[in-house]
């Protein structure tokens, strides 16, 4: 049970720790570094690599999410994003990429954010990327998604992604018939990934919804202002445990029934993913990180996809002048070789390590290593 502490008289709070606040403790066992693998299967689709990519504009273009399929991630496309409201964004892309952060940088993206997604765009995004090779995993937020499951879905996508700041199995709403989860994964034969959530009881509300997949947390990173925006912070670390034992409840329930945790947030450098999966995430969604790679398509600016709310953006800009000059190849970021020793460049490579050196062989082994608290 976790510690709960009062905080003042008729009020206590939940403890929790972060990614960085753990320490993986290697057993008697290593192995060799070539016999890891580092494989992982959401549904029918297999992956070399647990890499789920974050779907900012940023990052992410039909074209690197081809290419980080072809290196064994999955990549996944904002249908709400830029590459689906304009037949060609690579100005506006360009433009974003040393954007002045004190010239009105949010404003700008939200004006971008303007123009009205058109449902043929999507079609031609999906066809782009699966003329790729790679498996084609589209986002859409939950408030959009029975307008636009229908234009994603007829384009034949083969992962769909319900992702949201916070995503509940329980949307109340006086106003507008809310998205009931459970019956529209039901009427779907596509693997549905949905999030993020906070805690073990949203998660297990998410399983029992049909999903394949659970995103965990936020996507907070350095650039996030989900915490002042609306005060809600994800301790990593407690969030993904939380939601590893609800789905050994839920494995129970079911007879067997396996729900995969995708960690989205607080995950800067192949430590962080070798604690991240040590909590018990199938995955990580990798967000800023991915700004290093010489083919991203904003030239290493960054923001989040809620940067741009019309109403009330949770993100800051970030300019592609904060990043080194020399940024990376895609495939050196994952596999290296790195030329710098602060673990943000062969982020799987040194997730492979990490698990060599506490004696694991694969991924699911991996979750039962060992935590300390640092």
């Amino acid at each position: 049970m976790r510690d709960v502490v009062e905080i003042g008289r008729g009020k206590t709070a939940h403890s929790g720790y972060n990614l960085q606040d753990v320490s993986l403790r290697p057993s008697r066992r290593t192995r060799d570094v070539d016999d890891v693998s580092t494989a992982w299967q959401l549904d029918a689709y297999q992956f070399e690599i647990p890499c789920v990519a974050h779907p900012s504009d940023a990052t992410m273009s039909p074209k690197t999410a081809g290419e980080l399929g072809r290196l064994g991630g999955l990549g996944v496309l904002n249908a709400e994003g830029l590459w689906c409201r304009y037949e060609d964004p690579t100005p506006l892309l360009a433009e974003l990429s040393d954007l002045d952060f004190k010239g009105g940088s949010t404003a700008r993206l939200q004006q971008m954010y303007s123009e009205p997604i058109k449902p043929e765009l999507i079609a031609q995004r999906v066809k782009e990327i699966r003329d790729s090779g790679a498996t084609v995993a589209l986002r859409v937020s939950p408030q959009h998604t029975i307008a636009l499951s229908p234009v994603i879905l007829d384009a034949g996508v083969d992962v769909l992604v319900i992702q949201g700041t916070i995503v509940s199995a329980e949307h109340v709403s006086v106003q507008d018939e809310p998205l009931n989860l459970k019956e529209f994964i039901a009427d779907l034969d596509l693997p549905v990934v949905v999030g993020g959530c906070t805690n073990y009881m949203t998660a297990l509300h998410l399983m029992r919804t049909g999903a394949a997949g659970v995103i965990v947390g936020v996507g907070a990173d350095w650039w996030s202002t989900t915490h002042d925006v609306l005060g809600i912070a994800v301790p990593m670390a407690s969030a993904i445990a939380d939601a590893a034992a609800a789905r050994r409840d839920y494995l129970d329930e079911t007879g067997g029934r396996y729900v995969h945790l995708i960690a989205d947030g607080d995950i800067h450098t192949s430590g962080d993913i070798a604690k991240a999966i040590a909590c018990g995430a199938d995955a990580v969604m990798i967000g800023e990180p991915l700004r290093e790679c010489d083919a991203a398509p904003a030239g290493g600016a960054w923001w989040h996809s809620a940067a741009s709310h019309p109403k009330l953006p949770r993100g800051n800009y970030s300019s592609g002048t904060d990043v080194d000059e020399e940024r990376v190849s895609m495939e050196t970021l994952l596999y290296g070789p790195a030329a710098i020793p602060d673990g943000t460049v062969n982020l799987f490579g040194g997730l492979r390590r990490s698990m060599a050196k506490c004696g694991y062989s694969n991924v699911k082994e991996f979750q039962k290593v060992d935590l300390t608290l640092s």
